[in-house]
């Protein structure tokens, strides 16, 4: 596989940096967990099946358990030992505890001058808000995103998708992969600071032409993204259910009203976006509501339109193209697993099923690195592991 020889030290937690270790593990990397006392917190949030949370085995997947007590000093020496050995580490303290610890990339680099080291943290290793505390929702509420996100009422409404946590992580892979390779000309590592709020306004440049361009917060109900298409909309059907017309492009709006009987109104669409697109909004609310979002799916069938069922998760999940492309997999114990997304012709990554016990692999681990039995045991005595 692609990573095969590639070993990463993670000591991140939560969603960012533990999915970007997985996909490493998917592609042969060998991640070693470095988990605190009492385990990285998704082992106890949300439902839990066959004795791990489903959040904890989607993120962990193919990765070995080293607990460490980094407040030790003992545990501090593994550490290091183990970082002359890696290739990449990934953390995500908030910015300086590495260092009080004594495991930041100055301490490391010192000793392994090789490794690329990563953090991933909210607002970054400086700025004004680097000591702040948030998550992915106080991010999505600071870059202006939550404002744009609004329910019927106006109001903003909770983001369905972590999508900070997901840029980040995103972006974190590819600096490291970047990194990497570079390595491989310089034979230096490098440091990579990825912040959450970096990340997630690198991806907004669709939606910022009335930020830059016209000094001006966007309105929501008239932008092409958020609604103020009529065929970059959602419709209510008969029965109560929901789709979505997703394409806007002059093509399948004249396919479409043609077929619907209203070629008059693509003159309006070619105006848009905004309210001039009013009269083909309405005309589509009232025409989708008589009849069923099943008779719709099927009425849309060879027609050249972008359209799609407004599914929940669980028929999202049985979608036969989402199995065909096996981003939903069941291993032999019949439990479910989100699949591998980057896929390679040649090499293709493999999902090891396994996710790790709190510590499991910590006395093979030390052994590896020249710790005798008996020295094992008192460090763990010692709840140094």
């Amino acid at each position: 596989m692609k990573l095969d020889g590639i070993k990463v030290l993670d000591l991140s937690s939560f969603l960012p940096g533990p999915h970007l270790t997985m996909m490493m593990a998917d592609h042969g990397a060998d991640v070693i967990r470095i988990e605190p006392p009492g385990g990285e917190p998704t082992r106890q949030i949300g439902v839990r099946e066959a004795g791990s949370t489903v959040y904890f085995r989607n993120t962990q997947r193919g990765k070995r358990s080293l607990m460490l007590d980094l407040k030790q000093k003992q545990a501090v020496d593994i550490f290091m030992r183990l970082a002359e050995r890696a290739d990449v580490i990934v953390e995500s303290f908030r910015p300086g505890v590495v260092d009080r610890l004594g495991v930041g990339y100055d301490a490391v680099k010192a000793r392994a001058p090789r490794v690329v080291y990563c953090s991933i943290s909210a607002y970054g290793q400086d700025g004004p808000s680097r000591d702040r505390p948030t998550h992915d929702l106080g991010i999505q509420a600071e870059l202006g995103l939550l404002a744009a996100n609004t329910g019927a009422d106006g109001r903003p409404a909770m983001p369905a998708v972590p999508a900070a946590d997901a840029t980040a992580s995103l972006m974190a892979l590819n600096g490291i992969l970047m990194a990497l390779l570079r390595r491989t000309q310089t034979g230096r590592g490098d440091y990579i600071d990825i912040a959450m709020m970096d990340t997630l306004l690198a991806w907004m440049p669709n939606v910022m032409g009335p930020v830059f361009g016209e000094n001006r917060m966007p309105n929501p109900r008239h932008e092409r993204t958020w609604g103020g298409h009529a065929m970059y909309n959602i419709y209510e059907t008969a029965d109560g259910r929901h789709l979505v017309l997703g394409g806007s492009e002059l093509k399948f709006t004249r396919n479409l009203l043609t077929d619907l009987g209203r070629p008059d109104l693509v003159a309006l669409c070619q105006q848009g976006p905004g309210p001039v697109e009013d009269p083909v909004r309405d005309f589509f609310r009232q025409t989708f509501r008589r009849k069923t979002l099943a008779q719709w799916m099927d009425w849309f069938k060879g027609r050249d339109v972008c359209v799609s069922p407004v599914n929940d998760m669980l028929e999202a999940i049985h979608d036969p193209h989402v199995q065909h492309r096996k981003m939903v997999v069941t291993d032999g114990r019949g439990l479910k697993h989100l699949g591998i997304p980057i896929k390679f012709r040649d090499e293709p990554g493999r999902i090891d099923f396994a996710w790790p016990e709190l510590g499991a692999h910590g006395p093979a681990i030390l052994r590896d690195l020249g710790y005798a039995d008996d020295e094992v045991a008192r460090l763990r005595e010692k709840g140094v592991i």
